[in-house]
């Protein structure tokens, strides 16, 4: 058997429904039996009207407070089955009231079966009352019962009909519902991936950008301080202190990190002053001219940090990859963009080739904030980065 239809999934305009098909009811189906029975002798008018009235108080009961605990639905569909045979009785009754009611059975019924027994008693009842109070072959016994039959019939295959068409509408919803939260439980689940992947990649951008450079920095520093540890005292004793500067600087950034230091590392400043702290430090340890123009401009802390990466990683691709003897670095605020290059007189190489992380890694961070890395090499001929970000109306 099939389960009735759960009131939350019914569509948000049966209840405006039911509030006509109620008005319809009283003005088509009790007020004809009220007045059809006002000529009725006055014992039978007068049990006309109590029941009338009592069922139609019913039905108001049933349908304002649903959840009532003194009228339930099935129990005043019985008292409308027992009025609708009541009524046929009385020389005024008739199939019509019965025609009208027949809605309420399949509305208010807790199941299709007990919606076609009650209202096949109401058919009963109005059929037999009707023979009783006319004789069995009179023309309008006949009609009555003929209509009876008929109304309730088509009640039958209707209500079946729409009980199963909205079974199968709750089915799909159902369906629908359940299909709606599996593809937002797989998006959900998609978006926590793509954050991880997003997440890992930038904790790998960063450590290239800031452990693994210096790192690279000790060992050339390490290795350059061994070579001259007994014939340049002075030279060595400043390689270990770079040593221990840069040591000190990955220490803070691995702080970083992981979360227990300010993010970025950076002290306030303009960052002209950040790059050239960097130029200084990397000319101090090559050995390589660095030639800069850097106003001091001022600019997020975001801007700041990608410009201080691009500058790093830039010098050491110089210092692992150029043989350069000069590295030129400019600073410059245009209109809507700052821009930072960075050229080189080394070997240089061929763009189309480059398959390091280090190049991929400095054109995602610009694309993060709508910037664009432009990268010009020719073997012989040197390197130039150029570095664009937007102001984004800074001063």
């Amino acid at each position: 058997m099939k389960r009735r239809i759960p009131a939350e999934q019914q569509r948000a305009w049966m209840p405006a429904l039911h509030r006509w098909y109620a008005l319809v009811w009283v003005v088509l189906g009790l007020a004809p039996s009220v007045v059809g029975g006002l000529n009725d002798p006055a014992p039978q008018r007068y049990t006309a009207l109590a029941l009338l009235v009592v069922t139609g108080l019913g039905y108001a009961v049933v349908r304002c407070l649903p959840g009532n605990p003194v009228v339930r639905p099935t129990a005043y569909l019985c008292l409308l089955a027992g009025t609708v045979g009541a009524m046929a009785w009385l020389p005024g009754g008739g199939a019509s009231l019965l025609i009208v009611s027949l809605p309420q059975f399949w509305i208010l019924a807790a199941t299709p079966r007990a919606a076609v027994v009650l209202s096949g008693a109401a058919a009963a009842g109005t059929v037999v009352g009707s023979v009783e109070w006319g004789g069995p072959w009179s023309e309008a016994v006949t009609g009555n019962a003929v209509f009876a039959l008929i109304g309730y019939a088509a009640g039958v295959l209707v209500g079946t009909l729409l009980h199963r068409s909205a079974e199968e509408a709750a089915a799909r919803a159902l369906r629908l519902s359940t299909e709606l939260e599996s593809a937002q439980s797989e998006l959900a689940e998609a978006h926590r991936r793509q954050g991880a992947v997003e997440e890992r990649e930038r904790l790998a951008r960063e450590i290239h950008d800031t452990l693994a450079q210096g790192f690279a920095s000790i060992i050339v520093l390490a290795e350059a301080a061994r070579s001259t540890l007994g014939s340049e005292p002075e030279r060595t004793a400043r390689q270990l202190l770079s040593i221990e500067q840069t040591a000190r600087e990955n220490f803070a950034e691995a702080r970083v990190l992981v979360g227990s230091a300010p993010q970025s590392g950076l002290t306030p400043g303009p960052v002209g002053t950040t790059l050239r702290r960097t130029l200084d430090r990397f000319a101090e340890d090559t050995g390589i001219t660095v030639l800069a123009e850097l106003p001091e401009l001022t600019c997020d802390q975001q801007t700041r940090i990608a410009l201080l990466r691009c500058t790093q990683e830039s010098l050491a691709n110089v210092r692992k990859h150029a043989g350069a003897s000069t590295v030129s670095v400019f600073l410059d605020r245009q209109e809507d963009r700052i821009e930072l290059e960075i050229t080189d007189d080394g070997r240089g190489f061929v763009v189309e080739r480059s398959r390091g992380f280090g190049l991929d890694g400095m054109r995602r961070r610009l694309a993060e904030l709508g910037g664009e890395l432009t990268v010009t090499s020719s073997p012989g001929d040197g390197t130039r980065v150029l570095a664009a970000l937007p102001t984004n109306g800074q001063e």
